[in-house]
């Protein structure tokens, strides 16, 4: 497998693993009830999964440089959708017959409604549940699967004519040293600018910086990152001065995140 040399690194999740990201859980738990939400560098696809299925969003878009990702990020998809249970019974008689009384005499009441589902053991040994398609009814196409899509693409680079103010918050973690590195300082405030466009008014900017010891070891991936490198004048303290310059307000310092080497801060940006 060629260097991650755009940070897309494969199996990135089983690095950092959790149930819940702890980035996420910086923030409170209502933030992404119905928010229209832009994941830049989603990776595999968990962050985006994760805030699409659990926290309420109505719409998330994941987009990554890796196409290898993109299509695992899909996967994740399916896998999620698989491994959620059943919605509760409605209008159903839930009397338990003699016979299942006498069977859960001493067994917690509604434990026997307890299962689990689709165990992860069935994806492994017989693949993901398939996901039924949207039905005509718009509600159900703002729940998850159908609320969370992924994109392959440079979104630093790619076309920005149609930009519209559309989403209430774009998530930025773990890229800019990557974003920094391809693309300079200019590259760099391109991603911002951006992400200030396509956010609504009073929309959020997430970023998860990371620090410039870190670019020491990622600049040695590859001559055109080293080359890169030596050009660079802006420095990751200084991100908050720029954004604030482009239009968003002081950062909202939400804490830190992860362990090791992702033990990072992450800051939120309100769009003025």
């Amino acid at each position: 497998m060629p260097n991650p040399i755009f940070g897309n690194y494969h199996g990135y999740y089983t690095k950092r693993p959790s149930l819940r990201d702890p980035r996420i859980a910086l923030l409170p738990p209502t933030f992404f009830t119905g928010k229209t939400v832009l994941d830049v560098g989603c990776n595999e696809g968990w962050v985006t999964c994760e805030i699409a299925h659990t926290w309420g969003a109505h719409r998330v878009v994941g987009v990554d440089i890796d196409d290898t990702l993109v299509r695992a990020a899909w996967k994740r998809r399916r896998t999620l959708w698989s491994l959620q249970p059943p919605p509760p019974p409605h209008h159903v008689d839930r009397s338990p017959s003699p016979k299942r009384v006498r069977l859960d005499a001493d067994a917690e009441p509604e434990q026997h409604l307890v299962a689990d589902y689709f165990p992860i053991s069935c994806p492994h040994s017989h693949g993901p549940l398939p996901i039924p398609a949207p039905t005509s009814n718009s509600d159900h196409r703002d729940v998850f699967p159908h609320n969370v899509t992924f994109q392959t693409t440079d979104w630093v680079t790619e076309d920005t004519t149609r930009d519209e103010p559309v989403y209430d918050v774009v998530i930025a973690f773990s890229i800019t040293k990557w974003v920094h590195l391809h693309h300079g300082d200019q590259g760099l405030t391109t991603l911002f600018q951006r992400a200030h466009r396509v956010l609504k008014p009073g929309g959020a900017l997430i970023v998860e910086p990371q620090a410039w010891e870190t670019y020491g070891k990622a600049r040695r991936m590859d001559p055109r990152l080293r080359e890169n490198a030596r050009h660079l004048q802006l420095r990751p303290h200084e991100f908050p001065a720029l954004l604030e310059k482009l239009g968003f307000g002081p950062p909202k310092h939400l804490g830190t995140a992860g362990e090791g080497g992702f033990h990072r801060p992450v800051d939120l940006y309100v769009k003025k």
